[in-house]
């Protein structure tokens, strides 16, 4: 039986700093005691959550009534060089491998793919679930494939396409599967000069000083990241009170071409292409007609429509420990004290005030752990 600790608390794991205890909690330091703890809590019956570097999760101030797994396994193994490839570089790396400390090992070596996360708190193994991203980089595009133990209990590997990530999306977060990840493969460029992937992301091209779709050398580009992200409050910083916080607490919208133009034309949106459908025909036959045309969507900019409806930064409902952060409208900060309902408290206010002022409903990032928004 794995050794267990009781009524141990979960706000301090939590970037956020709220949350009840856990009844029961488990740090498995290697992929094989991850296995064997999250096995023993299914066959238990209980409840069971598995937790990482607790950024993206708020936990409900009952706790949980069961089994919190930490998925603590570290390492960075190199696999062997794709041959022919400048996409050379491959890395298996476990799930509980701190995400910056290996985005600052890539950067050190010269191998670029990751360098725009730099700074993104978490564990490596919660990446693909919530498909990490900015400053216009995704895990997606780095990402080879991943070692689960699926809902039979079986260790398998997926390989990247079987998790259908989208914008902070996989089957392993919204697919219905209880699926633990255990390492996760990336394939990164070897860059003899030390440079980045083309800079993609208008505010950091301009922090950098080059045009979008130019690269810039990968320390450089971790360098401006973390001066961006640290002026909105989204570097983890105990001097900082408005890094208290689960990040971004709201996703960016989207929504049919159509329903934004209902928006005010100032509103920041960005189309979204949907993929073309596959047609096969067969050879010598006559063309068909082309298919229907698919109404685009557009990505809308949730910090903008909390602004737009009264939502300022440093906002705080009277009484209450919580508060928008005062760099940044998209967080929601602790400043001491604050109680996972008072979280979700503001959070629901904010998404009725948006949704009274332009009709869209503002949908959580983080993880809610007997939460309700």
């Amino acid at each position: 039986m794995t050794a267990f600790r009781e009524s141990e608390p979960l706000a301090p794991r939590t970037t956020l700093r709220v949350g009840g205890p856990a009844a029961r909690l488990v740090e498995a330091t290697t992929a094989d005691d991850l296995v064997d703890a999250v096995l023993e809590a299914r066959d238990s019956g209980d409840d069971w959550l598995v937790l990482g570097g607790g950024s993206n999760v708020v936990i409900g101030d009952d706790g949980v009534d069961g089994t919190v797994i930490v998925a603590a396994s570290r390492g960075i193994e190199r696999l062997p060089d794709a041959p022919g490839s400048s996409r050379a570089i491959r890395l298996r790396v476990q799930a509980g491998e701190p995400w910056d400390e290996l985005v600052a090992r890539t950067v050190e070596n010269g191998w670029a793919g990751l360098e725009a996360m730099s700074g993104i708190p978490g564990s490596t193994g919660a990446a693909p679930i919530q498909n990490i991203g900015a400053y216009g980089q995704e895990v997606a595009e780095s990402l080879v494939a991943v070692e689960v133990l699926d809902d039979d209990g079986q260790r398998r590997t997926l390989p990247a396409p079987a998790l259908r990530l989208g914008y902070r999306s996989s089957v392993l977060k919204h697919g219905g599967t209880r699926a633990v990840v255990l390492s996760v493969d990336l394939a990164l460029e070897a860059s003899p000069d030390a440079r980045s992937r083309p800079i993609r992301y208008a505010q950091l091209a301009e922090a950098l000083g080059v045009d979008l779709g130019q690269s810039a050398p990968l320390v450089g580009v971790r360098a401006a990241v973390l001066r961006l992200r640290s002026s909105k409050g989204m570097v983890l910083d105990a001097a900082d009170p408005d890094s208290v916080s689960a990040g971004s607490f709201f996703t960016n919208p989207i929504v049919s071409e159509s329903f934004a133009r209902t928006l005010p034309v100032e509103a920041p949106r960005f189309v979204v292409e949907p993929e073309p459908p596959t047609l096969a025909v067969p050879l010598g036959s006559d063309p068909v007609r082309p298919p229907v045309p698919i109404e685009r969507h557009v990505k809308l900019s949730a910090a903008w429509l909390i602004e737009r409806a009264s939502i300022v930064r440093g906002f705080a409902l009277p009484g209450s420990r919580a508060a928008v952060s005062k760099k940044h409208t998209l967080a929601l900060v602790n400043t001491g004290g604050a109680t996972a309902a008072e979280i979700a408290q503001l959070a629901r206010y904010i998404q009725t005030r948006v949704m009274s002022e332009f009709g869209v409903v503002l949908q959580p990032e983080p993880v809610l752990v007997g939460l309700e928004l």
